[in-house]
């Protein structure tokens, strides 16, 4: 892949890449943005170290890749910005410790996600995402079969930090808030990218179980499914720091907030833009079965 307006420096093997020379609180081009564009889909996620914008400035990025949503289907927004979920990890907010795409459990799932570090700990706090493309296409014939035919109920009601013990009163509460409203669509496993024709599995921590199986049978399937996603060479892995921006194609990957941070503070932002209702490999679209979320994938105003 070539690219005339910056340079561009790949992480991993597999997924991902830092773009190098882009000011994101520049008025960039419509060449820069349909080559960063091109990097996204390409790279599945992109790094953008040190930059100095505010929410503003993020929302006015994403804003230059399509619709912007609410911040969340059910959490509050940060006030002043209907479009910027604000994630206070170990105040306010539940760790996001485990593999998930982002708000899967409506019909429109965002096409990425842009987040904005503020608080970094000293040590620890990365986040690692997956390749579920490659994923995908790691997995014997056989079993690549078996996927193709196969679809799952996400719902927000099995939150990815559902299982933890131990809570503090602030994540309880937030936690009853994120389940306020129940969600609940229907998913291809394998998904077709509206962009690069690719064929990637759509899964992740808010599945609950596949179409037609037992709950056993459905862990058994989605565990085995899940361990290609999660395989050391595709994924990577980024040390952050203040001011660093990650974006990512929330239609191929997934992603990890790892908590070893302990204590220590970390404080990011974030901003997703609106997607479209996945198709299977047939071309048939995902369903739902509970939950109206217009209000959340509908375009948010400029302000005046």
């Amino acid at each position: 892949m070539s690219y005339n307006y910056f340079d561009i420096q790949p992480v991993a093997g597999r997924i991902g890449a830092e773009i190098l020379g882009v000011d994101l609180s520049a008025d960039l081009s419509d060449s820069i943005i349909s080559e960063i564009r091109k990097a996204l889909v390409y790279y599945k996620v992109i790094f953008f170290r040190g930059q100095q914008i505010d929410a503003n400035g993020q929302v006015a990025f994403a804003r230059r890749f399509g619709e912007v949503t609410t911040a969340h289907p059910t959490v509050p927004s940060l006030p002043g910005h209907p479009e910027v979920l604000d994630l206070d990890y170990g105040r306010t907010v539940a760790r996001a410790n485990n593999w998930h795409t982002d708000v899967t459990f409506v019909d429109r799932p965002p096409l990425g996600s842009i987040l904005r570090a503020l608080i970094i700990p000293r040590s620890g706090g990365d986040t690692i995402w997956a390749n579920s493309v490659t994923a995908y296409q790691d997995l014997p014939p056989h079993l690549r079969n078996i996927a193709d035919q196969l679809w799952a109920v996400h719902s927000n009601a099995y939150d990815y930090a559902a299982a933890a013990v131990d809570l503090t009163e602030e994540v309880r509460a937030y936690r009853s808030v994120f389940t306020s409203t129940v969600y609940e669509t229907i998913h291809p496993v394998v998904r077709i990218h509206p962009e690069s024709g690719e064929r990637g599995l759509f899964i992740g921590g808010f599945v609950h179980r596949i179409r037609g199986l037992s709950e056993t049978e459905s862990n058994d399937l989605i565990r085995l499914l899940q361990s290609y996603v999660t395989r050391p060479e595709n994924t990577v892995r980024w040390r952050w720091q203040v001011g660093d921006v990650a974006f990512w194609d929330n239609r191929a990957t997934q992603h990890y907030a790892i908590a070893d941070y302990g204590n220590q503070p970390r404080h990011v932002q974030r901003v997703t833009i609106s997607g479209d209702i996945p198709v299977s490999i047939d071309g048939k679209h995902s369903e739902v079965v509970k939950g109206d979320s217009s209000a959340y994938t509908s375009r948010v105003a400029i302000a005046a």
